[in-house]
């Protein structure tokens, strides 16, 4: 096996019960992202969880790897002794990880007897996944004052030796956001400060972890932050392997970020995510077979979101490319949206914008299996839903771009507004956008862009919708 799944996630202490005493209820969408990722590592059932921790042992010229059989953590710094845990460590998984780091150049240290004491950005996120995992081993893995390539580097050795041993691997990327983002707040403001984050929550959202590494060491500085060596880290664990993306949540109302985002291995290495049925093969394979054959004659575009979906809920893994599909499914590329739909009402939406897989089949099956289980909105879709179910596929143009609103038309076309890093999409034909001026406003919204803020890039698509009425219709 290997890594199977990485997670971003804030460490504030007061997020654990006993030390926040209600006051967590103030992030509550953090609360609820946290319960959703601990939810998935239960799920994925790993044998090592790398927490990748930025209050671990900090060294200028080299990093810290977890060496000892176990460790023990506790809120007492924060006056809540009761909340305490032991967890096993995994020393030959580190061992790899120090061997592999070394053979490529990295300097790996040891950290003596502070070794065995879990810093609180380790305790946090294993707070939650203790309440609903115990059958892991743990790495901890510290961040050092040396370049992003080594950072990316220590990720890849993460990365090589869960294969080398064999291992399900879930990797934590502990790390908060900007520290100044309010006046009021125990930091103080800078203007880099929410700039940062949106910069950062931008990247995690688009799944653009390779803009991770351009990010100005002055800037994070001035916006002082915690996370981005650990976010590095983790973009070297994921390196060249596909990977859905999501930003679950983000929040800073105590002056300091707090962002969780999801990144969801998909193909070979992300079987292990979620325990099958005993006749799962055999599910597979007639899913496969009915997608082949089109069966009772539906649009293949959605008959094959209906048999990604069904064959993802009923097994627990993404369904195989059947074959035989028509060439306009196995060889066109484009960004694709699949919609669920239940009762009339929006159970699920996922799409790529531009194409991340080789064919349209591969990003309907990829983002059928998402919209049933990723969007950040709805709950997994389960088994005795889908009889229920209702699909849709948005197959998108190129974006063009345009100069004003004026050269849109929200009936034909769908829209992306772009500001910096940040993006914004909405398809075209929507119930209740009725003008250009709607549509913009929404997309800007999506994408985090506040109203009044100038030098918005508009682009607009066309798309093909194919839905259950078994027609292809341009948006």
């Amino acid at each position: 096996m290997s890594i199977v799944a990485a997670y971003v996630v804030p460490h504030p202490p007061l997020i654990v019960p006993a030390v926040g005493h209600g006051q967590e209820r103030a992030i509550q969408a953090t609360v609820d992202a946290y319960e959703e990722v601990a939810r998935r590592i239960a799920a994925h059932a790993p044998d090592t969880i790398v927490v990748v921790s930025p209050h671990a042992p900090l060294y200028y010229d080299c990093f810290h790897v977890s060496t000892g059989d176990a460790a023990h953590g506790d809120m007492g710094r924060f006056d809540a002794w009761e909340a305490a845990m032991n967890v096993p460590c995994d020393p030959s998984f580190s061992a790899a990880v120090s061997a592999c780091a070394r053979a490529r150049g990295v300097p790996i240290c040891g950290s003596g007897m502070r070794d065995g004491e879990l810093d609180h950005a380790t305790f946090v996120p294993l707070h939650f996944v203790n309440e609903r995992y115990a059958g892991y081993r743990l790495v901890r893995v510290g961040l050092s004052g040396l370049t992003p390539a080594d950072h990316r580097e220590v990720g890849r050795c993460i990365a090589e030796a869960a294969c080398d041993l064999d291992r399900t691997c879930v990797l934590v990327a502990s790390g908060d956001l900007s520290h100044k983002l309010k006046e009021d707040g125990p930091y103080g403001f800078a203007p880099e400060g929410p700039v940062f984050d949106r910069t950062v929550t931008g990247l995690l959202d688009e799944g653009d972890l390779e803009g991770l590494f351009s990010i100005d060491a002055a800037f994070r500085d001035a916006a002082a932050e915690c996370g981005l060596g650990s976010f590095q880290i983790m973009a070297g664990a994921l390196d060249g392997v596909p990977a859905t993306h999501e930003l679950l949540s983000y929040e800073g109302p105590f002056g300091v970020g707090y962002a969780v985002a999801a990144f969801e291995v998909q193909g070979p290495t992300g079987d292990g995510a979620v325990a099958a049925d005993v006749d799962a093969e055999a599910d597979a394979r007639g899913t496969e077979d009915e997608a082949a054959a089109e069966q009772d004659g539906a649009d293949p575009f959605v008959a094959l979101a209906r048999a990604a979906v069904e064959g993802f809920v009923r097994t627990g893994r993404p369904l195989a490319r059947p074959d035989g599909l028509p060439p306009e499914l196995a060889d066109v590329r484009a960004g694709v949206f699949v919609s669920l739909h239940e009762g009339g009402d929006l159970r699920g939406c996922i799409g790529t914008i531009e194409p991340v897989t080789g064919s349209i089949a591969d990003e309907i099956i990829r983002n059928g299996t998402a919209a049933a289980s990723e969007d950040p909105r709805f709950p997994p879709v389960g088994a005795g839903e889908l009889d229920a179910l209702s699909y849709s596929v948005d197959v998108l143009f190129p974006p063009e771009p345009v100069d004003s609103e004026a050269a849109l038309n929200p009936a034909r076309y769908g829209v992306i507004v772009t500001l910096g890093r940040r993006r914004g999409l909405l398809l075209p034909n929507l119930e209740g956008v009725d003008t250009a001026t709607q549509q913009v406003a929404i997309a800007r919204a999506k994408a985090g862009i506040a109203p009044d803020e100038r030098g918005v890039r508009l682009e607009r698509f066309q798309v093909v919708r194919h839905d259950r009425g078994g027609e292809a219709r341009h948006g």
